[in-house]
């Protein structure tokens, strides 16, 4: 397990002082699995995973990042992907909004870290929450840096955080957080 688990409320929900301190973009950059989500578009789907990028800079520490998406469903080989760019969002450390590329570039979604730390076997996770659009409902991912995912009390343990926030809509979505299949 984690030796521990903080995670903050999204910005819509959060008080002064509880909202996640953001990981740096260091930390963020690689390939995620998407182990576990309350997001209904991940059901019937396995193997997703996340590819963050650093993007060179627009201005002073305007650092955008390439976004890129995989996943298979269920019953089938083929790998499908949704790629975009994730814009650091004003004013607000640790959020961002993405756009997506190509056909894609009419999509845009808000997304932001509500926790991140690392187990004690040294495998990362990363907790995210999606904000609503006119395509999907607002959500909650855990990432893990090992396709094999995280020990079911780290997942366990977050959960219990996410609840511990006393925000009704984190508390709903965390309830509906289900496994997404790695293979």
């Amino acid at each position: 397990m984690a030796s521990s688990i903080t995670v903050g409320a999204p910005s819509a929900y959060a008080t002064q002082g509880n909202k996640c301190v953001p990981p740096t973009n260091d930390f963020l950059i690689g390939t995620w699995h998407v182990t576990h989500s309350s997001l209904p578009l991940w059901k019937g789907k396995r193997n997703v995973n996340i590819t963050y990028q650093l993007l060179s800079a627009d201005g002073p520490s305007v650092a955008k990042l390439d976004d890129l998406v995989r996943y298979q469903a269920v019953d089938s080989e083929k790998v499908k992907s949704v790629h975009g760019v994730d814009t650091p969002t004003p004013g607000n450390p640790g959020a961002w909004d993405w756009r997506g590329k190509g056909w894609l570039v009419i999509a845009t979604s808000h997304w932001e870290c509500l926790g991140f730390g690392r187990t004690d076997d040294g495998n990362q996770w990363v907790v995210t929450y999606f904000a609503k659009t006119l395509f999907t409902p607002a959500g909650i991912d855990i990432y893990s840096w090992n396709k094999q995912g995280l020990p079911q009390e780290t997942i366990d343990g977050i959960i219990r955080a996410l609840k511990g926030l006393g925000v009704h809509e984190i508390s709903v979505l965390a309830n509906s957080i289900f496994k997404i299949p790695q293979n």
